[in-house]
């Protein structure tokens, strides 16, 4: 004969007897015993059983089951996670008196609880209060090991906030919290949560760059390590404005009082320095596969696709300066490559600003930095000069562009600046007719030593900005530009840092770093070294 446990019905477990054949031969029935903290969840789950069986429920049509089963499932959780809370209440109540970080032993115990706001609603903590005479502050040790916040909101409410807001605005994350948790966070509150989960931000991405460069020894020395910047305006609350945005927002009269005018300048945005470093395999390519003419383009396949960009890190600041920025991106590029081994590139839309600040960084660090003006832009400069020359919707336009843009592919920048400044000499064009004629010449000759794109090519470096313009929509407009956004200062700031480390994909160990600063800044750091070893070494 055989003995075999299994779980019974409704708090119960069973005993069954079997022959050595597993023929059942008895069954005997025990009540299970429960902690009397869990008492309450069990009969709500008891409860909820009988409801989802009953006539009424049997009746009702699926969703409006899913609506009883989450409710009510819900307010289950809740009680679980309250009786666990009482559990840990109970057995901090045999704690020996802990010392403060000021050496003094607190003796004096309170019984003392505080509200906490969960995923699953409001529980009670229940727990010991040391304190002392002549001590400053009392300690509590469960709120340690549990690792509360300072707020009256969980860390999983702060996570879910923080998520919820990165992509929908304050308004909609409080439904959406109250929706999917039940919850009830107001708007102010969610905004201070979402600038308390970016506030790591900094000090996570200094810890990993000093771990990388004890690691990228060797690692992919073929590797391209591609920089590159962007700016983009966010529309700010007057008071978040940049001092000189400021006095010319204060001294803007406006002729209407609902409306600008045609011409009036809104001066109501910050510029976001935006930054991104990856790195990428070289792919020679040739200027007739960028830029083929219509009789090749036909007789010949599409090129090769292009690599894709590995080990991407992308952010963005609307605080900080763009030397501070432009800074960051080269102790990002160094933490990938310390010993200056591969080729840095640098990738711009020719914005001078950003020029000089690399220039005079690169030679801090002694960089030798590959810079190279977007092709794109350059693209965009040609077309402009072209409709100097063409009827607007002219076929003919095309043609013309994609000559001038292989030319300035295979490194005749110069040639392309003076031909089109001579064929609108030649045409007569006047001053305001050939505007963008001399602003296309102007751009070409201005960066010609960065549009060597046939040198570029033929050792396969990039031309051409896509990451950063994709990482300004997607950080920036998709978020902070939604229409009717006026932002604070320190609300984009968080919003720009938490949309960053999603999309660089380290969101998930950005949280479990960032758990570990709150547990030494709310609590560790208020006892004494030889006090709760086992949560500092965990930290």
């Amino acid at each position: 004969m055989r003995e075999r446990v299994r779980k019974g019905p409704r708090g119960y477990v069973c005993v069954v007897y079997t022959h050595t054949s597993g023929a059942p031969l008895a069954m005997t029935t025990y009540p299970v015993l429960i902690d009397p903290r869990f008492s309450a969840a069990r009969a709500h789950f008891e409860a909820l059983l009988d409801r989802v069986t009953s006539e009424s429920v049997l009746a009702l049509a699926h969703d409006d089951v899913e609506a009883v089963v989450e409710r009510d499932g819900r307010e289950v959780l809740r009680l679980i996670f309250q009786g666990h809370l009482d559990l840990r209440g109970v057995r901090d109540a045999d704690r020996s008196a802990p010392k403060g970080a000021d050496k003094c032993e607190r003796t004096h115990r309170r019984d003392t609880t505080r509200p906490l706001k969960t995923v699953f609603g409001g529980v009670i903590v229940r727990r010991l209060s040391f304190t002392a005479r002549g001590a400053s502050g009392g300690l509590r040790p469960l709120d340690a090991e549990l690792n509360l916040p300072p707020e009256l909101y969980s860390f999983g409410l702060r996570r879910r906030a923080a998520i919820v807001a990165l992509d929908s605005s304050f308004d909609t994350t409080v439904r959406r919290l109250e929706d999917w948790t039940g919850a009830k966070v107001p708007k102010r509150q969610i905004e201070e949560l979402v600038v308390r989960a970016a506030r790591d931000f900094n000090t996570f991405y200094d810890q990993r760059h000093q771990e990388q460069v004890e690691q990228e020894r060797g690692l992919h020395p073929d590797r391209l390590v591609v920089l590159s910047t962007d700016g983009k305006g966010i529309v700010m609350r007057h008071d978040a404005l940049r001092p000189a945005t400021r006095k010319r927002a204060e001294q803007t009269n406006t002729k209407l009082t609902t409306r600008l005018s045609p011409g009036e300048k809104r001066n109501r945005k910050r510029m976001a320095e935006v930054a991104t470093v990856y790195e990428l395999e070289p792919r020679p390519r040739t200027p007739a596969q960028i830029m083929p003419r219509l009789e090749e383009k036909s007789d010949k396949e599409d090129p090769p696709p292009r690599p894709k960009p590995e080990r991407k890190r992308v952010w963005a600041s609307v605080e900080k300066p763009l030397p501070e920025v432009v800074d960051e991106c080269f102790t990002e590029a160094i933490a990938r490559d310390p010993w200056l081994d591969r080729t840095w590139v640098y990738l711009v839309d020719g914005n001078k600003d950003q020029l000089r600040v690399a220039a005079e960084i690169a030679k801090q660090y002694g960089v030798e930095l590959v810079v190279i003006v977007d092709f794109i832009h350059v693209l965009e400069y040609l077309w402009k000069a072209a409709w100097c020359f063409f009827e607007k919707g002219d076929p003919k336009v095309e043609e013309w562009v994609r000559e001038r843009a292989r030319l300035i592919l295979e490194g005749k920048a110069s040639t392309v600046a003076a031909g089109i400044s001579r064929s609108a000499t030649k045409r007569g064009l006047t001053a305001k007719q050939r505007k963008n004629v001399n602003k296309c010449s102007g751009y070409l000759l201005r960066n010609k030593a960065r549009l060597r794109y046939k040198e570029y090519l033929s050792t396969g470096l990039p031309i051409a900005t896509g990451v950063i313009e994709g990482a300004c929509r997607h950080l920036i407009n998709d978020r902070l530009g939604i229409t009717g956004a006026r932002w604070g200062l320190e609300g984009a700031e968080a919003i720009l840092r938490l949309r960053a480390l999603r999309a660089s994909g380290d969101f998930d160990d950005y949280w479990a770093y960032h758990r570990k600063c709150e547990l030494n800044r709310n609590h560790l750091h208020r006892y004494a070294i030889g006090d709760l070893t086992q949560l500092r070494e965990a930290a």
